[in-house]
């Protein structure tokens, strides 16, 4: 709240002062720029013909892809269920790696803030700034395709999001809890199973659900690039434009992902 004095001598309240306002104004106007230079180049790189025809195109493919061939649902069984152990797996291996690297990251539990804790947090920050497909491309290079280059991938990309959320999990734990097991004389083993690990559970079991939720959903597009699950029919009939079949598949993937997402709030509900 910014006060100034008019010619007669009175206070005069405003919400800002001069500076404020011009720096405001600043902001509004360098934000616009950039929109409008951005704006000005996607427009140079748009073909616009393309973006007026696409309704008529996209009509004309929703057109041919109903209705849904449902006698192909007899093949999607077995993709679908790789779709899931892939999020699954991936899932618990994801925990398995990510418990260890989040002790190391939290401040209060580090063994060492320069050893241990600048690592564990370049393991976050990596695992996190890559997509699961560029894994999933990179491992399928590596592995070949299949199921395990998409487990892998699912877990890579956990990691990160696992061990972040645990690691600031574990730095608001109470530490009168902490001072009260060591006061005892516990060893450090001791102080963490009895005084952090049982305040966390809580935190590492919805992590857990919320990131399998997410994994289940990020499956379904890996064998797109060869990684196995449902997304491979998917290209599989992206590839011959089987677009009943694609229907089909779009229809289950909604499903399975409405499921898992009702799955994970019941979980959640029941253990937070």
């Amino acid at each position: 709240m910014a006060v100034s004095v008019n010619g007669k001598g009175q206070r005069v309240w405003a919400l800002r002062n001069r500076r404020q306002q011009l720096l405001r104004w600043a902001a509004w106007f360098g934000g616009t720029a950039v929109f409008v230079y951005c704006w000005q180049f996607i427009s140079d790189a748009t073909t616009w013909f393309f973006v007026w025809d696409a309704p008529r195109i996209a009509g004309d493919i929703l057109g041919r892809a109903m209705p849904p061939r449902w006698s192909y649902i007899d093949q999607l069984w077995l993709p679908l269920w790789d779709t899931l152990n892939i999020a699954t797996l991936g899932t618990v291996i994801a925990l398995i790696m990510a418990v260890p690297v989040a002790f190391m990251a939290a401040r209060n539990t580090t063994p060492h803030k320069v050893l241990f804790r600048w690592p564990a947090l370049l393991i976050i920050v990596s695992s996190r700034s890559i997509n699961s497909l560029i894994w999933a491309l990179l491992l399928v290079a590596i592995i070949g395709p299949g199921v395990l280059a998409g487990t892998i991938a699912i877990a890579l990309r956990s990691i990160g999001f696992c061990a972040k959320l645990l690691y600031e999990a574990i730095e608001e734990i109470d530490p009168r809890q902490v001072e009260a097991i060591t006061a005892t004389g516990a060893s450090r083993w001791q102080v963490m199973t009895y005084a952090i690990v049982p305040q966390i559970m809580p935190s590492f079991a919805g992590i857990s659900v919320f990131r399998w939720d997410i994994n289940i959903r990020e499956s379904t597009v890996l064998g797109l690039v060869g990684a196995g699950g449902i997304g491979l029919q998917m290209q599989a009939s992206l590839n011959i434009l089987a677009w009943p079949q694609v229907a089909l598949i779009l229809i289950i993937i909604f499903i399975a992902v409405l499921i898992s997402e009702w799955v994970s709030a019941k979980v959640r509900g029941a253990i937070i």
